[in-house]
This record gives C-alpha cells, structure tokens and sequence, in this order.
C-alpha cells in the first residue's frame, strides 16, 4: 500500500506485520468478518455463509500505533 502514513503522528515509513491466531485449529493469522457478531449454540462466532477478509497490519516505527486494513483474499 503506498504512502501509508501514521493517523496518530502523521508520520511516513509504516512497518508492514500481521495480527496473529493462535487459537484452536487457527490458520495462523486473524481475519476480520463482516456483520455483527453472532454466536452460534456453542459460545463460538457463526461463520458459515460471511465474508471474511485477511487483516493487513502496519505498525507505526516512530509511535508504535497500528493502523489496520481489510483485504479481501479468497
């Protein structure tokens, strides 16, 4: 993503990262899904049938603020 600059400082020179989960049977990474959160009879989220987009995250290197972006990659 060009000319990411930090909202918080306003600084240029954001450090690409990931936002990792390391939950139970988890890819690795987390992913942002679109809609309300909606349990399912077990506690856990209803996932079936939604969208879900990776997160790119960016850490600032001067204030250390996260900026957070949706991608959709299927």
């Amino acid at each position: 993503m060009p000319n990411l600059h930090c909202t918080h400082c306003g600084e240029e020179g954001l450090e690409a990262g990931f936002i990792r989960d390391s939950g139970e049977n988890s890819p690795g990474f987390a992913r942002w899904v679109e809609g309300a959160l909606e349990r399912g009879i077990f506690g856990g989220a209803k996932l079936l049938g939604r969208p879900k987009w990776e997160i790119d995250a960016y850490r600032c290197r001067y204030c250390y603020h996260l900026e957070l972006f949706a991608a959709r990659r299927d």
